[in-house]
């Protein structure tokens, strides 16, 4: 039976620059980072809640075909306590961060930004068990 998302995979265009914006932008713990000779290819874990996100660099990847609505892997969100504190720490490294929306059938706040290769990345805000929506 299916308990949890263990990882999600992403290939990055320039590797050197997807690493530093989810490790330091994101502020993810890198958790492993190997160069696989045999695929000319890096691979790298970064720590996201209990999940972790793998970034690969493959030569030559094809681009994303279109976006948002292509068949595939939507987007990407991230669940934070609190939206203000991330995005001020996105634009302070001049990451382009939509306006805030709400979610109509839940009521929580979330926006989007894009990563170096413009794959949609969401910040949903759900506070910590517990604690009422802000």
């Amino acid at each position: 039976m299916l308990h949890a998302i263990h990882h999600i995979a992403v290939i990055c265009s320039d590797y050197a620059r997807s690493r530093r914006f989810y490790a330091e932008i994101l502020g993810l713990p890198v958790l492993r980072e190997v160069w696989r000779a045999e695929r000319g290819s890096w691979k790298c874990d970064l720590g996201v809640g209990p999940a972790q996100i793998e970034l690969f660099s493959f030569p030559s990847p094809p681009p994303r075909p279109t976006t948002p609505e292509a068949c595939g892997l939507r987007h990407l969100a991230f669940a934070v306590p609190a939206l203000e504190p991330v995005i001020a720490r996105l634009t302070a490294h001049d990451v382009a961060v939509e306006a805030v929306r709400i979610d109509e059938h839940t009521g929580r706040r979330f926006t989007f930004f894009r990563d170096p290769d413009g794959l949609p990345l969401e910040l949903y805000e759900e506070p910590p068990a517990g604690l009422p929506p802000s």
